[in-house]
């Protein structure tokens, strides 16, 4: 009998007809979460597109990273947050293509039409074309790139108690991170802290002296989106936590061996973090005209342009996806997560109110402020009362505020329990090895294949 591996390809992907005008929503990141939630009780029908089944809070990737807090404290089920809103459907599916001309969607199990569609699938790593870097460095954007690293860093550690050899043990210590964005910032201090708190009781043979990590960045100071003085501050408190900062720098290749800077050096190193960028996550099937810098155009409504005077009927853009100029931003707004939240809650502000036949409202900004830590104690904060803050006041508003951000009340409480047990005993308690090695040559991997047998 011939085996038909070809999936079955779902007319609407199931979604039944309820006679409401549908909203397909792409994307279940803050723009998309904050737009659903506020469209509850509408009158629309909403279908929610997204490849994973959970929205995670990107902010604290960075401790599931670093053995800080495990991955489900900071991600919760989309179906949980849709749960009891009448007529709202998940699908676990990747969008392929817009067909705009048409009004659907198409995924790999079938196509759904729609009578407004909403974009707000983020952003992803932007390696700028280049392809060491893109094949062996570790980005920070999804919880299985947090998960991936996290082992990778024990991974390098295990190895480099049992190398005889020097130099394997020296590359196997030093650690790169590419990047003085909030990311980068906080991923050095997180390592650097179990340089000094965690590790050398860990790894009692080790002569953590000989550790490395480098913070590469290309722009003349750190966290370039935040004031001056918060830049010096990430600075002076990464240096006293013995990074080794390199401003003004670019990071051209790394092959998995050799990390390649534009000075010329070269430094043998087994793990390279890469925080240095983003670009929209664009799903294909749009016209060139409405792209610009990866992002989709639009314009203060968040409707999607064709050109600079046409917009696309029906079709909106939310997020680090859209590209909204305006006098204010003519760049478009920051790739943060408030711009993305505030975009979601206005445009289905703005739905409801053209439904009820009332004019929308442009989209205005709301700078509520911009935070990064480095470790313990030590954090900025730029709020929008011109006040900004550092050291130990500034540490507590970054915990008070993404605490009160992070979705769910359980998580919520396991970050909050994590945080006191980590703050009491200079410990983080989650340094697993969890990401299988499939190289059968590599005598510390892990014989999964064997496992399932048994």
């Amino acid at each position: 009998m011939e085996n038909n591996t070809t999936p079955e390809r779902v007319h609407n992907l199931g979604i039944p007809d309820t006679g409401k005008k549908r909203i397909v929503l792409i994307g279940g990141g803050f723009a998309g979460i904050n737009f659903a939630k506020k469209m509850r009780k509408s009158g629309y029908q909403v279908v929610i597109l997204d490849r994973y089944n959970y929205h995670v809070f990107q902010p604290l990737l960075y401790q599931v990273a670093t053995a800080g807090l495990e991955p489900d404290s900071v991600a919760g089920p989309l179906r949980k947050l849709i749960d009891g809103y009448a007529d709202y459907h998940f699908r676990m599916l990747r969008a392929s293509f817009i067909d705009y001309k048409n009004k659907r969607v198409v995924t790999q199990l079938g196509d759904i039409s729609y009578d407004i569609l909403v974009i707000a699938n983020g952003a992803r790593t932007n390696f700028y074309g280049i392809e060491g870097i893109h094949k062996n460095s570790f980005p920070m954007k999804q919880v299985p790139h947090a998960l991936d690293l996290r082992s990778q860093i024990f991974q390098s550690l295990e190895r480099a108690i049992i190398t005889n050899n020097e130099g394997e043990r020296q590359a196997l210590l030093n650690f790169i991170i590419v990047g003085g964005g909030p990311t980068g910032v906080e991923v050095s201090g997180a390592i650097a802290e179990l340089r000094r708190h965690v590790l050398p009781a860990d790894y009692p043979t080790l002569d953590f002296h000989k550790m490395n990590i480098v913070l590469v960045e290309s722009h003349f100071r750190l966290l370039p989106a935040m004031s001056d003085r918060a830049g010096g501050k990430a600075l002076k408190y990464l240096r006293e936590l013995g990074v080794d900062v390199r401003l003004k720098t670019l990071t051209k290749d790394y092959d998995g061996e050799i990390a390649t800077l534009d000075t010329g050096e070269k430094i043998p190193c087994k793990t390279v973090i890469w925080a240095a960028g983003v670009k929209g996550n664009l799903v294909p099937g749009l016209p060139q005209t409405a792209i610009k810098a990866s992002r989709i155009l639009t314009n203060e409504f968040n409707a999607v342009m064709l050109d600079d005077k046409t917009i696309l009927p029906d079709a909106y853009a939310l997020g680090d996806i859209a590209l909204m100029e305006l006098p204010d931003y003519p760049k478009g707004h920051p790739g943060v997560a408030q711009v993305a939240i505030q975009m979601g809650k206005n445009l289905a502000a703005n739905l409801k109110r053209e439904k009820k036949g009332k004019a929308m409202k442009p989209f205005k900004y709301r700078d509520k402020g911009s935070l990064a830590t480095v470790g313990r104690h030590k954090a900025v904060a730029d709020l929008p009362i011109k006040i900004k803050f550092s050291g130990f006041v500034g540490w507590f508003i970054w915990m008070t505020v993404h605490l009160y951000s992070i979705v769910g009340f359980r998580n919520k409480v396991i970050v909050l329990a994590n945080w006191i047990w980590n703050y009491m005993n200079y410990d983080r308690g989650i340094r697993l090895i969890i990401r299988p090695v499939t190289n059968d040559n590599d005598p510390m991997a892990m014989d999964v294949e064997n496992e399932k047998k048994e």
